[in-house]
């Protein structure tokens, strides 16, 4: 038999309520659940309002008033945290590093790594709190030889196990999700957000990167990079067109790429490679964006290091699905073999691997293999 943390005996919990319905569902059910609960909102910008606005739940002063609101509601005490330097250098300046290195980062999964699970957590625990709550969709299952295991949420379609992988077990040992281990849409937790009087009810959700205001991805990294023009090619080294900027690109990208001169077979072109070093950008056909192995760096584990080869389900990308894979540890980094060629992997993505519902571990990808020869 197993169970989640919140069956076991009343903790002290430190609640991450970012101001969105998630998360203020995750908090009031800690505290239902008979737990001592404080809420906390992270300041992550000393310019809250150069961050999105129209309630999208994650880093602006409306926010921050909304997660007060929903803490009132509950009725349990609340705090606003200042992160804002550490969320500066540890996800956004890493942001803007891996796209000028030509990699494609995953910042909420930095966010989850370097801010929720370390900068807060090691902050609520020298404070005498026993666990951090957060409103993700996945489950910490607790064994009954003492060993917790972070796996996927009940419901599929919801499950946020990617983003977490980056948890080793110290961080799980003081994880909690609360709606992790329950099968409701997500209509049905705005009922329950509303029938528990909660004002966020019906806030929409947020799916674009918190600290780019806008939305323009591209726009954000030449201000912060500036404009450096560069050359399009095929993969021959022909010379298609010109970009600002190569760190705006990325694998497997096919809009925006502004080329004049069509493909000889009239097919679109893709983004197969990025160089920074001569500021390169290679485009070329779909089927040259598949791989079938590659080497990831950086691995983290939750719980034990795999040893010797083994044979698991990745997962690539956060909305993304499961493909089989061969893995193992050689010299510190993950080799990994895919079942069948999959397409469009970018370096600086994270790779999680999972032994059916549990999640193994997470490495950043740093080079791929591609399937018709060469590596990326």
């Amino acid at each position: 038999m197993t169970e989640t943390p919140q069956r076991t005996r009343p903790l002290r919990v430190l609640a991450a309520m970012s101001g969105g319905v998630d998360s203020a569902v995750a908090a009031a059910r800690a505290a239902e659940a008979g737990h001592d609960v404080t809420g906390v909102h992270l300041a992550l910008s000393a310019n809250p309002q150069s961050f999105r606005t129209g309630a999208r739940g994650c880093c602006t002063i409306e926010d921050s008033r909304d997660a007060r609101r929903a803490a009132d509601v509950i009725g349990i005490p609340f705090y606003v945290w200042d992160l804002a330097d550490r969320f500066r250098e540890d996800v956004v300046e890493d942001f803007v590093a891996e796209y000028e290195a030509g990699r494609t980062p995953n910042p909420c999964l930095r966010c989850n790594e370097k801010i929720k699970f370390a900068a807060l957590l090691d902050k609520a625990l020298a404070l005498g709190f026993d666990a951090v709550c957060t409103g993700h969709y996945a489950q910490v299952i607790l064994r009954e030889d003492g060993v917790r295991e972070l796996h996927r949420a009940s419901d599929m379609a919801k499950d946020q196990s990617y983003v977490l992988g980056v948890l080793d077990d110290r961080q799980l040992a003081h994880a909690m999700f609360p709606l992790g281990d329950t099968v409701t849409t997500k209509d049905e937790i705005r009922a329950e957000a509303e029938r528990r009087g909660l004002a966020v009810a019906k806030k929409p959700d947020s799916h674009d990167i918190c600290f780019i205001a806008d939305g323009d991805t591209q726009g954000f990294l030449a201000n912060r990079l500036g404009k450096a023009e560069g050359d399009i090619v095929d993969e021959a080294g022909n010379r298609l067109g010109t970009h600002e900027g190569a760190y705006g690109y990325t694998i497997g990208q096919r809009k925006g790429l502004r080329i004049g001169t069509p493909a000889p077979d009239g097919k679109p072109r893709y983004v197969l490679d990025i160089s920074p070093v001569n500021n390169t950008v290679t485009v070329g056909p779909a089927e040259a964006l598949d791989v079938d192995a590659l080497r990831a760096i950086k691995p983290r584990w939750c719980g034990a290091a795999p040893t010797g080869p083994g044979t698991y389900t990745a997962q690539l990308r956060a909305h993304g699905g499961e493909t089989g894979v061969r893995a193992e540890l050689v010299d510190g980094a993950l080799d990994v073999t895919f079942t069948e060629p999959v397409r469009g992997v970018a370096p600086g993505q994270a790779i999680v691997l999972y032994d059916g519902t549990r999640v193994v571990g997470s490495a950043t990808i740093a080079s791929t293999t591609r399937a018709t020869a060469g590596a990326a």
